[in-house]
């Protein structure tokens, strides 16, 4: 079950994997809903095309979630599956855990034990409620198996790598070969940083938004800024400006994604997957939050938390460069296989 951007990236090994020799049928809630921010990724990506897509659309966590449920639950009453599979902490996850366990079906989730100890993001309420309903908890790193250790969860546990590092792996190469983005937006490499800002505790409080754009434009590093619908909706209801250093551009697909990132000076987000990427392309981070769930990419020292003072951004934009090695902390580049086998027991 997806519905989300990083949930495709996340879902595509292990369905490729997973088609191999078994039945996947893929319901999409359509979370995540016009071609940039979904039809692009199934196209990149190889993700054969939904058995059924419940178009969700946008809406408050209430109203979003509530519109997936009965969808889910009818269309997993008529195919009781084996599995559900759930990924990561968006909606999406929930509203799936939600129906997979008032209905008795066995639940799986990857990305589990990740936690920021913050509840006031939506994603640590869903990744908390989904790890507590699940019977096979998939952590991508040891740090997340430390995590639901804590918490007392060891039945049904597996340390089995992080799906998008598979994900990264697969696609690097043909993103280098494909797209020209760079290039074609008049930039060099190593000559601009990456910004992405588009969670609701960035982009729904106009002064944080503003602060973010602040530090940013203070930085006065070259910017590329594709913005997210929620966000760019944000910042035309607050007459928030971007700034002159800053080159706003639509939304981008996931190849075009890893090329950006990966030529980039820094990488300056909120964003977890992205945080993620950067440490896999060796680019320093720069989060713009005061926590983070990836606590594993700060520990090595190429993530740093800035949180949303502008002086404290604008000062990691242009200091922030670790040179130090990267530990191979989220897996052998197999994780979807490892997924599998989880599910089928080798099988």
């Amino acid at each position: 079950m997806l519905g989300a951007r990083p949930q495709f990236v996340k879902a595509a090994p292990v369905s490729r994997v997973l088609r191999q020799h078994h039945q996947e049928l893929l319901l999409h809630t359509g979370q995540h809903y016009d071609d940039a921010m979904s039809d692009l990724f199934f196209r990149q990506l190889g993700l054969p095309k939904p058995d059924h897509n419940l178009e969700a659309g946008s809406g408050t966590h209430a109203v979003q979630t509530a519109a997936m449920l009965p969808g889910i639950e009818t269309i997993a009453l008529d195919w009781r599956p084996d599995w559900t599979l759930i990924y990561g902490d968006t909606n999406s996850t929930l509203a799936g855990a939600l129906v997979a366990a008032k209905l008795h079906i066995p639940l799986a989730h990857v990305e589990a034990g990740l936690r920021s100890h913050d509840r006031r993001m939506p994603e640590e309420v869903n990744r908390v409620v989904a790890d507590s309903l699940s019977d096979l908890l998939l952590c991508p790193t040891e740090a997340a198996v430390k995590n639901l250790a804590t918490e007392g969860k060891s039945d049904g546990v597996r340390l089995v790598g992080d799906v998008m590092y598979d994900a990264f792996l697969q696609h690097l190469d043909v993103a280098r070969r494909t797209c020209g983005i760079v290039s074609e937006l008049g930039l060099e490499r190593g000559g601009y940083q990456l910004l992405t800002v588009h969670r609701a505790e960035s982009v729904d409080i106009p002064d944080v938004l503003r602060a973010i754009l602040q530090g940013v434009r203070d930085s006065a590093r070259p910017i590329v800024f594709p913005v997210h619908p929620r966000t760019r909706a944000a910042l035309a209801a607050n007459g928030i400006e971007a700034g002159s250093n800053v080159m706003v551009i639509e939304p981008v697909g996931y190849l075009e994604m890893l090329v950006l990132e990966e030529s980039a000076e820094a990488v300056v987000t909120d964003s977890g997957g992205v945080q993620k990427e950067a440490y896999f392309a060796g680019r320093p981070c720069i989060t713009v939050r005061d926590r983070t769930e990836w606590t594993e990419t700060v520990a090595a020292g190429w993530n740093t938390l800035a949180g949303t003072n502008p002086q404290a951004i604008a000062a990691a934009m242009r200091e922030f460069r670790p040179t130090g090695p990267r530990p191979a902390i989220f897996g052998d580049g197999h994780a979807a296989e490892h997924v599998v086998d989880a599910l089928t027991g080798g099988r």
